[in-house]
């Protein structure tokens, strides 16, 4: 009996749960292979972008260390 009643819980949830999609006037769900290829395109994006940070990081690191040698000659020479 519990089973059964579990089994029409669920059947009951999904019924209601297209019927709200449906009246909520949204769109169906976007086709499983476009948003494969939209997950590809962002990931790759996010390596280029991380990558580039990585190098700007290092770049501010690099400056960062010249102003302080800088910094520090000025500062003897004084």
């Amino acid at each position: 009996m519990a089973a059964r009643v579990q089994q029409l819980e669920e059947r009951l949830s999904k019924a209601l749960g297209e019927e709200i999609w449906r009246a909520s006037g949204l769109e169906p769900p976007a086709d499983v292979a476009e948003l494969s290829s939209r997950i590809t395109r962002l990931e790759q994006s996010n390596v280029e972008l991380t990558r580039a940070l990585e190098e700007r990081q290092a770049e501010l690191e690099a400056a960062r260390a010249a102003n302080r040698d800088l910094t520090r000659a000025l500062n003897q020479k004084s």
